[in-house]
């Protein structure tokens, strides 16, 4: 799959201002921090499509993206687990995420990242089996792969398979945004739910 063009369609933080569900869609999820407009920004070929925040725990909408002329969708879904955010805004990320894996019938599938320097938290195996719950998972993405050696990323990896108890089906896809490495398996991976 080749991402030609790509914009900000919608922000949302409840259904009534979900764009139409006229198209399939592909959404982003994982811990604040992990590099996910990073990676957004990296998959679609644009510096500045989704804002990266030097402070983790900023993105509390659902930003909806139009692609390759809205073909299709990526969603940036709101970070989780970042300690600094009050038990008020979590409990509405909850609630965010609930009604947002509910009514889209159009969402072909999750994309989880998980930082590849660090074991999977309890809050990213809690996510996985949520996804896996509503059918949405078996793509996993490893960020920030450029921070290990061959050697790290092959253990890192199967520690992430076991903490997240992948199946043999379920794939685990190593990607640097930084040096712009994994980009186009991750993409292909994808291409069958488009």
């Amino acid at each position: 799959m080749k991402i030609l063009n790509s914009e900000l369609e919608t922000i949302a933080v409840k259904p009534n201002q979900y764009p139409p569900m006229d198209v399939p869609e592909i959404a982003f999820v994982g811990r604040s921090n992990v590099g996910k407009s990073s990676l957004l920004n990296y998959l679609t070929g644009r510096k500045n499509l989704a804002r990266v925040s030097g402070s983790p725990g900023k993105t509390r909408t659902i930003n909806f993206y139009k692609i390759n002329n809205g073909s299709f969708r990526f969603v940036d879904l709101p970070g989780y687990g970042y300690a600094k955010v009050s038990k008020e805004i979590t409990k509405d990320w909850g609630k965010m995420m609930e009604e947002f894996f509910e009514a889209r019938e159009n969402l072909k599938r999750v994309v989880q990242l998980v930082d590849i320097r660090h074991e999977p938290s309890k809050q990213d195996v809690q996510m996985y089996e949520y996804l896996r719950y509503y059918g949405l998972s078996g793509v996993v993405c490893a960020t920030k792969g450029d921070k290990v050696s061959g050697n790290e990323k092959q253990k890192n990896v199967s520690l992430i398979r076991k903490s997240l108890g992948l199946g043999p089906e379920e794939r685990v896809i190593v990607v640097s945004s930084l040096k712009r490495t994994g980009g186009d398996d991750l993409l292909l991976a994808l291409e069958e739910d488009i």
